[in-house]
């Protein structure tokens, strides 16, 4: 009897040995187009159209084909640009909301070949093809579902017709890594010559199921882009961070009840964090502009984003598991200004340095717990092997195991970085890390999730030898992919400008240095450029730019451009309001508000004596909320405040989603004491919200 029992225990013992059952995945999984998504990382997006000529953000749909005439167009350039800065790949912006077509469609006669570039024989799109083609770069199209110059607009028929659009789009240009479909649609448009205001259901006009099925069939290996996905959903914000939780799974929410949703929407919100044990594997994608718009605007070349601040929001979007989708805006030569390029190049080169070298590759990985009896099929030896589905894995009903990594000597890092295999889907829920220090443990950070990615970054380098990693919290055992400590180069604090009321300016840093310097003339500050140690008045407004210096480094340049000194400047709003003058002190944080009961509604402002005006600025409240932000205007201008010209008027298309200052330039510098902003419209609420008003005379 017991040799009969014997038998098959040893027979147990040895499946378990041999056979080493892996574990189960864990809830919702990503497709195999969604894994290659997760290792991208990053990608840009190119807006170039009418808009790069009108100095717009959306056009109207009304613009003239001929207006796209570049000098010197050059997909290459911008792909190549694009490579430079470690990004994988290009979305092509091939329709906008202004509905011209950058590809010789049969759809509309509103597209290039009305354009007189290469004698209307152009087709942008298969340039970008093969550039990308050339350079081993992956290609995704962007083709709005709203068009603001389509008469079907709203009708059934333009829904075929968009799909006619994609069909094209994905017969000819592919294979597409992507297909991105953009959330904002319906409102006022050309529409043929209408000129009205259109809505439409967005979950239900489109027929989602019907298009996404002909992307399916196409391009089977693309993913759908979309607010709510279905395979890349929007993170909630343009500024190109997730939350500091976020995970790759998301059950979209529909409205509180009582509460009429945005075209019938749910909770995008939601998506900055994701939802924990969602039910979809719908990871986030962080979109956010080189410049603070997403088409050129030649006001905008001193305004480019530096390589650290691209860093910064590398570690806060594909450091949480998310993309990094970047803007990327060609000026009117059809190409990027050269200091687009310069940032790109920069940031690859930062990326680089910092990444190269994983100072914990050699080191001894000791786990408290190893799958199915210390099986070396499941050891922590795969930890730093840089493949992202050989992993470390613990029995079922070990959930919070312990890791220690001996680096065999001390070693400096400020960078820890951690990976789940995402295969097996998002399994860990929290963790800390300690550090050995004075002969004991000492918790230098807690995180929650990590999926695809998570990038810890130190404010201050860290020296140790021995390190632990302490799993917290987990819904199904682990399966850790890897782990890696970097060094991210020496990175002096950049000096912070503001200026006064008063037209004073003053550098600042954080941390001390031996010295700022500064320029005023739009030049690069070196060591030979003045030093800073006092304030200086910049009455008249135009471009600081500040560098911090110590020996043999120094900062990245910190830019800002002023507007004319508001000394003395006075604001006549309307009744009621007691906070007037917080539209006009200098302060982004500070917001004026004025309740109103409809619109138009004029803020109006005497500067004190005339001067001649190039442009208006407006900036809209800073604190994420959107009630009271204007989205149309007019601004007139006037000498003595009796007589009043309309100078300016128009939208500032997507402020909801990018709500950066506004600069509306005059076609002519114009004499002005008094300017009125008038307020046409306002996204939500039932008041005027302003943080800042200006002007600029340089």
């Amino acid at each position: 009897m017991k040799q009969a029992l014997i038998l098959p225990i040893f027979l147990f013992y040895s499946f378990l040995s041999f056979g080493q059952l892996p574990p189960k995945p864990y809830g919702a999984l990503p497709t195999n187009a969604q894994l290659k998504w997760h290792e991208m990382e990053m990608y840009c997006l190119i807006h170039y159209g009418v808009d790069t000529y009108t100095n717009k953000e959306w056009g109207y749909g009304d613009e003239d084909p001929a207006l796209i005439n570049p000098s010197n167009f050059s997909a290459e350039q911008i792909v190549a640009a694009a490579k430079a800065g470690g990004f994988k790949g290009i979305v092509v912006v091939a329709k906008h909301h202004d509905g011209l077509c950058l590809w010789p469609t049969k759809t509309t006669s509103h597209n290039i070949t009305k354009s007189p570039w290469k004698n209307g024989k152009g087709d942008m799109v298969k340039d970008y093809e093969l550039a990308c083609k050339k350079l081993g770069m992956k290609l995704g199209i962007y083709c709005s579902p709203w068009d603001r110059n389509s008469a079907t607009y709203g009708t059934p028929a333009y829904v075929s017709i968009y799909r006619q659009q994609l069909k094209e789009l994905y017969s000819n240009y592919g294979p597409l890594f992507i297909s991105w479909h953009d959330g904002a649609n319906g409102g006022d448009g050309y529409y043929g010559g209408a000129n009205e205001k259109r809505n439409i259901d967005r979950t239900s006009y489109y027929g989602w199921d019907s298009t996404f099925a002909i992307t399916r069939k196409m391009q089977p290996s693309a993913m759908i882009f979309g607010d709510i996905g279905p395979d890349v959903r929007w993170v909630g914000n343009e500024e190109g961070h997730a939350g500091e939780t976020c995970w790759a799974t998301f059950t979209p929410e529909a409205p509180d009840e009582g509460r009429k949703p945005s075209n019938g929407y749910v909770k995008y919100w939601l998506a900055t964090e994701g939802t924990k044990n969602g039910k979809y594997w719908m990871p986030a994608e962080c979109d956010v502009p080189l410049r603070p718009g997403w088409f050129y605007h030649s006001s905008q070349d001193e305004q480019v984003k530096s390589a650290y601040t691209l860093l910064d929001l590398y570690y806060k979007s594909v450091g949480r598991g998310a993309g990094l989708d970047l803007g990327l805006a060609p000026d009117k030569s059809g190409q990027l200004h050269p200091n687009d390029v310069k940032a790109l190049k920069e940031f690859g080169q930062l990326l680089q340095n910092t990444f190269r070298i994983n100072l914990a590759k050699n080191a001894v990985f000791t786990a408290s717990n190893v799958r199915v009896n210390n099986s070396k099929k499941f050891g922590t030896s795969f930890l730093a092997d840089n493949d992202r589905y050989s992993y470390w894995a613990t029995d079922d009903d070990v959930l919070t195991p312990q890791l220690i990594i001996d680096l065999k000597k001390p070693t400096t890092f400020n960078v820890i970085r951690l990976r789940e295999n995402i295969k097996l889907g998002q399994r860990i829920t929290s963790f800390a890390i300690d550090v050995f220090e004075s002969n004991q443990w000492k918790e230098i950070t807690l995180a929650t999730s990590i999926g695809a990615n998570r990038l810890i970054r130190f404010q201050q380098n860290i020296t140790a030898q021995k390190l632990r990693v302490r799993i917290t919290d987990a819904n199904a055992c682990i399966a850790l992919s890897d782990f890696g400590l970097f060094k991210e180069p020496v990175h002096l604090t950049p000096p912070i400008i503001r200026r006064s009321k008063e037209g004073k300016v003053e550098i600042t840093t954080i941390a001390p240095v031996e010295g700022i310097r500064y320029t005023t003339d739009g030049s690069e500050p070196t060591l030979q450029s003045p030093q800073y140690d006092h304030t200086f008045l910049l009455k008249d407004g135009g471009i600081v730019k500040a560098k911090s210096f110590e020996t043999n480094a120094s900062s990245e340049t910190i830019t800002k451009q002023f507007g004319l000194s508001k000394q003395g400047w006075k604001i006549i709003a309307g009744e009621n309001n007691t906070n007037t003058n917080e539209a006009i002190d200098e302060n982004e944080n500070s917001f004026f508000r004025m309740p109103v009961s409809d619109l138009p509604r004029d803020i109006i402002v005497d500067m004190g004596k005339e001067y001649q005006i190039k442009a208006f600025t407006y900036l809209p409240r800073q604190d994420k909320k959107t009630d009271g932000v204007a989205d149309k205007y007019v601004y007139h201008a006037s000498s003595d405040g009796n007589e009043w010209k309309e100078v300016a008027s128009g939208e500032f298309s997507n402020i909801k989603a990018n709500p950066v200052e506004q600069i509306v330039l005059l076609n002519n510098s114009v004499a002005v004491r008094y300017f009125k902003f008038s307020v046409l419209h306002i996204i939500s609420g039932k008041e005027i919200t302003t943080a800042e008003l200006g002007v600029l005379v340089k």
